[in-house]
């Protein structure tokens, strides 16, 4: 399906009531499910399912084979790697279905997981958070938080720019960061 405003790609199934921002790329084998909202100038890789009334921002990356279920929003400016999971239901049985009463994640603003990571279900990643290939996260993630591991854990700080930030909390790239009360906050670019 091509519109003036994006791209489908044939081989992919959009649901009706869905809403795709401008300049948005859904390429092969996706389904957008009922009541999904994309933001503008966003990438789908192959075999990607937004379920059903999920929120997702701009310019958001979603890598290929990754399902996005009810219950997560994802802010803006998101990457997801290749095969990344997140999870909706915190104690999941087959012969237990929840009818639709999803535990809430929230990727927020310009955070990055890595290939394979899992996020589960009910908490959030903060800003500019950058979680390593592979880790699982089970608990709420710090903005700029570098987390890695299986739990994840605290390795250390990155900046929005996506380098590790070294013990002067200043950043190649011109970036200055302070800690205020366990927090990392942006002072200075």
């Amino acid at each position: 399906m091509q519109d003036n405003n994006f791209f489908v790609h044939e081989s992919s199934y959009v649901d009706d009531d869905v809403v795709i921002g401008e300049g948005t790329k859904i390429w092969h084998f996706c389904h957008i499910q009922k009541g999904a909202r994309i933001g503008e100038r966003c990438s789908m890789g192959q075999n990607v399912n937004i379920g059903n009334n999920v929120k997702i921002g701009n310019g958001v990356r979603i890598q290929n084979n990754v399902s996005v279920y009810e219950g997560v929003e994802i802010e803006d400016n998101v990457f997801c790697g290749p095969s990344c999971v997140f999870t909706n239901v915190v104690t999941p049985r087959a012969h237990f279905p929840v009818h639709g009463v999803y535990s809430k994640t929230v990727i927020k603003e310009g955070a990055s997981l890595g290939a394979n990571c899992t996020v589960v279900c009910g908490h959030s990643v903060g800003r500019s958070a950058l979680i390593a290939a592979g880790a699982v996260v089970t608990k709420d993630v710090k903005d700029y938080a570098l987390m890695a591991g299986v739990p994840a854990r605290q390795i250390g700080w990155v900046c929005e720019c996506g380098l590790k930030l070294d013990e002067s909390l200043t950043c190649r790239c011109g970036r200055h960061y302070k800690l205020e009360n366990e927090e990392l906050k942006k002072i200075q670019g």
